[in-house]
């Protein structure tokens, strides 16, 4: 299994991986290096046609802090711009995933520590997990994964976090749809494993399908029509068989 210092992929169970960013020193802020390991890690994780569920999770008391500011302080202008256009592209290949993808929230996410959150198709957090963009206080504005942001935490809730730098609690993010789901701290992993399960459960090419029109939906592009997709899956032999056991299972 593919593991470096930043960055661990471990079977979690059945169909289900953790990816576990690996810097809690540093809060699992996003630095050059931690940047190479995870675009290291999709590669081999969107080829991993036994995986149907990724956790992403952040190693110690925080899931990601964002861009690490030390390393920001020292950079030049054209180093930093090209990291966050590396950072942009790495959030639309989390995105991209035909796996299913679970945000597991502990701790603080904070820029692109959160547009990292975003990226993923769901998000379980604890309940002392603490989100917000505050690059606006700090003079600059979020380098990438506006649109993506607004789409899920939604118009003005996603307006007000974006313009006023704030940083709210996961039971606030889960009134304005930033998270899905929140629990207690003790609960966090045992949760998002039970529910990546729940999900892993179902055959790769159908959540692969769906996910590709939701993404379609999103960017306003047609792709195939959904009615395409139904019916190329519903009618190969893997879904033929499993369409026959389910009938003969309600006949029952």
């Amino acid at each position: 299994m593919f593991e470096t210092d930043l960055v661990l992929l471990q079977p979690a169970a059945d169909g289900v991986l953790r990816l576990t960013l690996n810097r809690p020193q540093a809060l699992n802020a996003l630095n050059r290096e931690l940047t190479t390991a995870l675009e290291q890690a999709l590669e081999r994780v969107a080829a991993m046609e036994d995986v149907r569920v990724l956790l992403v999770c952040g190693q110690g008391r925080a899931f990601c802090a964002g861009n690490d500011i030390k390393e920001m302080e020292t950079i030049s202008g054209d180093d930093a711009q090209a990291l966050a256009t590396r950072h942009a592209v790495l959030m639309d290949r989390f995105a991209r995933l035909p796996q299913v993808t679970l945000a597991v929230i502990d701790g603080h996410a904070l820029g692109g520590g959160l547009m990292l959150a975003v990226a993923q198709d769901l998000r379980i957090a604890s309940d002392r997990a603490r989100l917000g963009l505050p690059e606006v206080t700090l003079g600059f504005n979020p380098g990438y994964g506006i649109a993506r942001f607004l789409d899920v935490a939604g118009g003005g809730p996603g307006r007000d976090l974006l313009l006023s730098g704030r940083t709210v609690h996961a039971s606030e993010a889960l009134r304005m749809g930033l998270v899905n789901r929140v629990v207690a701290p003790p609960t966090l992993e045992a949760s998002a494993l039970k529910w990546a399960s729940e999900i892993a459960v179902s055959p790769r090419e159908g959540l692969a399908a769906t996910k590709e029109i939701v993404a379609a939906i999103r960017a306003g592009t047609k792709g195939r029509e959904p009615e395409a997709y139904g019916a190329a899956l519903r009618t190969s032999e893997a879904a033929r068989a499993r369409i026959k056991a389910f009938s003969a299972k309600r006949r029952k």
